[in-house]
């Protein structure tokens, strides 16, 4: 491995490139450092993603503990310390390869404020990666909840109409929460005088205690994913951000619930796992069947594929709280899966928004024939999120009932019934959008895709098909991590 501190690297690349955009803003003078913006932004979101291929490349799968890892002294018990495992690194690297991708979406569809926007999103991504590498409890809660702030701006700035109502519920969810995630880690740290995930890991709660943490580290994650019944933020979220918003919110915010769980909730807490084990599954399952029966009935695109990610997140958490390597496995391959396929269908809806300026799903209709290769790709990833064999979407859902069918064969059959509800809500939309006959004169002379539009999907197609049919390029990062967290349920 290398000597330069590549992790701190990551953290700190996306801080420099919103600093360097302020200051060209500053110097320039107001309008007149958007296109610096739009190019400082893309450019640092492209070195972050190559210093990831690099850590990526010196990755041992083989190895269960973390790699790459820094660690000082900070202050009090809390340390400076970053460090990616097989569960981290393809979490870390799917943060990496969206932010490209949202910066070219924003490319045009951003016309007002633009500096101030392109350096929001390079901090969220400061923050993003900063969650996915702390090992200490305290840093991740500074980045945890660090993100809120840029997000919180993005949606209420640049989003919609009711943007203000839906930033301050996204807020006020997510911070309410974290709050109880605080109190949790404060009394760790004090109880067993480091905040070094490391060294909680070894300390052995009393059973009675680790029902308390888990309850509050459940609020926290829960929401952050979203579950049932704290969904309600999302849907709103989603309809009011700005496509790149979407995105990110989709394809990374929602994660870090499910990567919580598994870094922090089962490893720390197995006792309180497996005595809550019945309550997830419980509210998996209504959220895969519930949110599946609403978003049949959306009228909003966006507000569609929201609630379709309620559902595929009640995949997540029902195989990480099976507890075993299948449902793992699944579940970590599911939001790696999600977030490709989930940011380009929203991706997809920006493209029709950009020149339609409308989500209703009712103003469209027979874009095949004007958009016949939008129209194809569209198909794609709804076939995708569907589960369509051959499509990463097929292996997370199919591992993750497996893994939760030998737990519970209730779990399975009301996870199966989402993927049948799934392809009915997902079909009926692309059906309205994409077939019929082209009635809407608005629509006449609507545009195919064109070469930054290009430059977006084909990275994303190429995922979605590679990881269908290969899926161990992801899988065997995770398999010796997710193995040793089995080992230490198993010996509780």
């Amino acid at each position: 491995m290398s000597a330069f501190p590549i992790l701190t690297g990551l953290v700190i690349a996306p801080v420099v490139g919103s600093a360097l955009i302020l200051g060209v803003q500053r110097l320039s003078g107001p309008g007149k450092a958007d296109g610096a913006a739009r190019w400082i932004a893309l450019v640092t979101t492209l070195v972050t993603l190559g210093m990831g291929i690099q850590a990526l490349i010196g990755f041992d799968p083989s190895v269960a503990g973390y790699q790459w890892v820094e660690n000082y002294a900070w202050f009090g018990t809390a340390r400076y310390k970053l460090g990616v495992d097989g569960v981290s690194l393809p979490l870390l690297l799917l943060t990496l390869g969206l932010m490209p991708f949202c910066i070219l979406a924003s490319w045009k569809s951003i016309e007002r404020r633009v500096p101030e926007y392109f350096a929001l999103f390079l901090l969220l991504e400061t923050m993003m990666i900063g969650v996915f590498c702390a090992l200490d409890l305290i840093l991740f809660y500074v980045f945890f909840e660090g993100g809120l702030i840029p997000m919180f701006l993005i949606i209420g700035v640049w989003g919609g109409k009711n943007r203000v109502y839906a930033a301050f519920k996204f807020f006020l969810y997510t911070l309410l929460g974290s709050i109880l995630m605080l109190g949790a880690i404060i009394y760790m740290a004090l109880a067993a005088g480091s905040s070094d995930f490391e060294v909680l890991a070894k300390q052995d709660f009393a059973p009675d205690i680790q029902t308390w943490l888990w309850l509050a580290f459940f609020a926290s994650f829960a929401v952050k994913m979203p579950m049932f019944p704290v969904h309600t933020w999302l849907p709103d979220a989603h309809v009011e951000a700005p496509t790149a918003g979407s995105v990110i919110l989709a394809g990374v915010l929602l994660k870090m619930g499910g990567y919580g769980f598994i870094r922090f909730s089962l490893p720390m807490f197995p006792d309180a796992s497996l005595l809550f084990q019945p309550l997830v599954f419980v509210l998996s399952g209504i959220a895969i069947i519930y949110a599946s029966l609403v978003a049949f009935r959306q009228t909003d695109i966006k507000k569609l594929i929201a609630y379709s990610s309620v559902a595929h997140m009640g995949f997540v958490t029902m195989g990480i709280f099976a507890g075993n390597e299948l449902g793992l496995q699944g579940a970590t391959f599911q939001m790696l899966s999600h977030g490709v396929i989930s940011s380009a269908l929203f991706l997809c809806v920006g493209v029709v928004y950009d020149r339609a300026h409308t989500r209703e799903i009712a103003f469209y209709g027979g874009l095949v024939h004007r958009m016949p290769v939008y129209a194809a790709i569209f198909l794609l990833f709804t076939l995708a999120n569907v589960g369509l064999p051959g499509t990463s979407g097929f292996v997370g859902e199919i591992v993750s009932m497996m893994g939760a069918f030998e737990v519970s064969t209730g779990m399975a059959i009301a996870a199966a019934s989402g993927v049948i509800l799934s392809a009915v809500y997902a079909l009926t939309l692309y059906r309205k959008v994409a077939f019929g006959e082209l009635v809407n004169p608005a629509l006449a002379d609507i545009r195919d895709l064109d070469a930054r539009e290009w430059l977006i999907f084909v990275p994303l197609v190429a995922a979605t098909l590679i990881l269908g049919f290969y899926p161990a390029l992801a899988t065997d990062l995770g398999e010796a991590s997710l193995r040793a967290i089995v080992a230490s349920l198993a010996g509780t």
